[in-house]
This record gives C-alpha cells, sequence and structure tokens, in this order.
C-alpha cells in the first residue's frame, strides 16, 4: 500500500442550511428524518431537516440490498412491542401489498395464540417500500439529498457546525444549526467527528441475496449466508472470506464475489427451474455489522428486561421469543460530541447484542427516538428527558416494558 500523501487545496462552498441533519437514507435514516420534522412541528421547534443518501434509493439494506423481511415488532409470546413509527413504517412497507408472511393473526383477529404462533413480521416489495417512503419524507418536508455520501465534517468544540458532501455537484457543505444524526450504517459521521468507534472483529461472511423468475413465480433467493454472521448456512459458497466493510477494495471485490456466486446459484437451480432468471439483485454490499459508536453507555445481551430512567423506545429480540430491551438514549450518542447521535447497526451495544439491533424494527427505533432528540436539543448530555419521553410517550412509543 502506498504511504504517499498530496496536499489539496480545498475551498468547499456552503450551499445548504438546516436543523436536523440525517445521513444515510435506510430505515434508520428514514425514521430519523421522519421524527425530527414531526417533532420540530409538535414542539414548536423550527426544524428544517436534510436526508442524505449516497444512492438513488431508499431503504439501504432493506430495499437495495434486498433484506425484503420486515422482522418481528413483537416479542414473540403474542404482544407487540415496538409503535410509533416503527409500526407506521412496517404498514407502509406492505401498502401495496404483501410478498409473503402476511401477519393474518395480528391484523385480522384478535387471538393471542394465534399470535404467539405467528410472529408479527412481514415480507415485502423493495421498489414499492423505497418510493412510499420517498413520498412519505417529501409530504413531511424533509429535503433529501440523493448521491450525496458524506465525506467529512466540521468539529468545533465538541459540536458539528458542518457536513460536508461530494456528489454530481461536486464537495459542498451544510451548516447545521443544532444536530446531526449518524444512520450511515457505518458510523462514518462518528469516524470522522471524532467520536470514539470500535469495528466488529470477526467480520462479515458473503450473501448474494436476489430475486428470481421461474415456473410463473417470483420468489427471494437467498444465496449464501442468511442470518448468522459467523457461519455459512449454505454450502454451495465455499468462500469463506470475512469482510470489514470498511475499505473501498474489499468492498469492491466482496461485490464481485457477490454477482459470481449469484450467476453460479441461478445456474445451479436452472437444474430444476429450467427457465429460472434472475429479475433483481441487490444493488450495494450486503454487509451487515461493520463499524458502531462507543456510546456514552453499552447495552449488553443479557439487559433483557433492565429498566433504564432515560428509555426511548422498546425492541425485541428477534432470534429469541420472550426477550425484550429498553432502548437507552445513551446508547444513541457519545461524549466526545455533543450534538451527534447515531440510530440503526451502528448504535453502541457489544458483540453479543450488534446481531440482534441491526435489523429492521431496531432500526426504526433507534431512528424515531434519535431524530426526535436531534429536534429537541443540540447537547444530548444536557437533553431533557423528560421532554423527550413525554414526546415519544404521545406519539405512542413504548417506553417501558411491563408484561
Amino acid at each position: 500500500m502506498s504511504t504517499e500523501f498530496i496536499k489539496e487545496d480545498i475551498s468547499t462552498p456552503v450551499k445548504y442550511e438546516c436543523d436536523v441533519c440525517v445521513a444515510g437514507g435506510g430505515v434508520a435514516g428514514i425514521a430519523a428524518a421522519l421524527s425530527a420534522a414531526r417533532a420540530g412541528r409538535a414542539l414548536g421547534l423550527k426544524t428544517e431537516v436534510i436526508l442524505l443518501e449516497r444512492g438513488f434509493m431508499l431503504g439501504g439494506l432493506a430495499t437495495a440490498g434486498l433484506v425484503t423481511i420486515y422482522l418481528p415488532i413483537c416479542d414473540g409470546e403474542g404482544n407487540q412491542v415496538c409503535f410509533g413509527i416503527t409500526e407506521e413504517l412496517f404498514h407502509l412497507s406492505i401498502e401495496h401489498g404483501a410478498e409473503d408472511m402476511y401477519p393474518t393473526a395480528w391484523f385480522d383477529g384478535n387471538d393471542i395464540e394465534e399470535r404467539k404462533k405467528h410472529r408479527f413480521q412481514v415480507q415485502f416489495n423493495a421498489q414499492l417500500f423505497a418510493t412510499s417512503a420517498e413520498k412519505l419524507l417529501l409530504k413531511e418536508g424533509v429535503k433529501i439529498l440523493y448521491g450525496a455520501p458524506a465525506v467529512g465534517c466540521v468539529n468545533d468544540n465538541g459540536k458539528i457546525t458542518h457536513v460536508v458532501i461530494e456528489g454530481k455537484g461536486g464537495r459542498e457543505a451544510i451548516r447545521v444549526r443544532k444536530s446531526v444524526v449518524d444512520t450511515t450504517g457505518d458510523a462514518d459521521i462518528c469516524k470522522l467527528a471524532g467520536a470514539l468507534t470500535d469495528t466488529f472483529p470477526e467480520g462479515n461472511k458473503l450473501a448474494a441475496w436476489y430475486y428470481g423468475y421461474g415456473e410463473h413465480n417470483l420468489k427471494l433467493y437467498m444465496c449464501g449466508v442468511h442470518d448468522v454472521p459467523d457461519t455459512t448456512e449454505n454450502t454451495e459458497l465455499q468462500d469463506l472470506r470475512r469482510f470489514s466493510g470498511l475499505d473501498t477494495e474489499e468492498l469492491s471485490e466482496l461485490v464481485e464475489l457477490q454477482h459470481a456466486s449469484l450467476v453460479n446459484n441461478v445456474l445451479d437451480r436452472r437444474k430444476t427451474i429450467t427457465d429460472l432468471v434472475p429479475v433483481t439483485i441487490s444493488t450495494i454490499p450486503t454487509v451487515r455489522m461493520t463499524r458502531r459508536l462507543i456510546g456514552a453507555e453499552t447495552q449488553d445481551i443479557g439487559d433483557s428486561c433492565v429498566h433504564y430512567p432515560d428509555s426511548v423506545g422498546i425492541y425485541p429480540s428477534w432470534r429469541k421469543r420472550g426477550v425484550v430491551y429498553e432502548l437507552p438514549l445513551s446508547i444513541l450518542y457519545g461524549k466526545e460530541v455533543k450534538n451527534l447521535l447515531t440510530a440503526g447497526r451502528s448504535v453502541s451495544v457489544t458483540n453479543a447484542l450488534w446481531d440482534i439491533t441491526r435489523v429492521i424494527p431496531v432500526c426504526a427505533v433507534t431512528g424515531e427516538a434519535a431524530g426526535a432528540a436531534a429536534a429537541l436539543s443540540d447537547d444530548m448530555t444536557k437533553i431533557d428527558i423528560d421532554k423527550l419521553r413525554a414526546y415519544l410517550g404521545s406519539c405512542g412509543v413504548l417506553l417501558e416494558w411491563k408484561k
């Protein structure tokens, strides 16, 4: 690797200004931007929100990555856990129809025994969900900047004052009047701003999910790793290499392997489904756990049912029935940058809990909490937690777990 450096003479124009800047348009970013815009209006605050998305499709792994399963918003024992924006996005994902796992027991009945058998989850269409989310954000007054990855930020005395993007229009800056929410999935803003971060030591294995059409049937094919990050469940993929998800060349190689594995999978399946063709493939690297914030507090896998005075939501375990966690605000911000929060795949949890918090419902729960907090304050260490909790409670968010 070269150790040569060049010196650039860069003068970056400030083109945009907002109160809350949300970096990353995945599910966590969608929830955070919606929450910030709505909280600002509800609390009588002037809150202009900009949502940055490096690609040209909202939803992140849920849409561009084809992880089209809205995992449970219940505890597995017949009790709904997630409400607010998390439930709203659940319904939004299937407003034009579900693909599979339609939760009849939850929508069309009140039989708790049936709800115990069938968790509150659904499979949705990626393209329709992405466009529905875009429509909703625009309706709520959120400004979306596509093709706008965050590449830098200005930290002035412990607060981010500007976020720098680099898109088709070149290098441009956004002046931030209040707070920033990092929903990049990789804690990119946290890293750029000087917050403490950590990386996932095991790395990610190859996943190459795609939609295929054959024998008059459209189906999601989970080629490669399905759910467990440290085991390869599909023996047709012999490449056991791990990917950090944080290196340009490595990610390029991962995408190349995704494509090659997908083609091999299609050709192998054609032995029984002779007319099978891929119709939609993942357009982003399908890494799950990369880098996260080291927050004011760090939550662990054993903290189920622990009560936190700064709880701003509830989320379940998608792996185990009956396991529920309160969400402390203190895992969404760190001590180094006062007006920075994170949500989604990069919240402050141990490696053991990371696999639970990376999924769609938790991304939405953390996004709603972070967005509301960002609209309310520019210093998370001094935020009025009672006011924040009261607002979230008024939105239907469950704040304490009492079975």
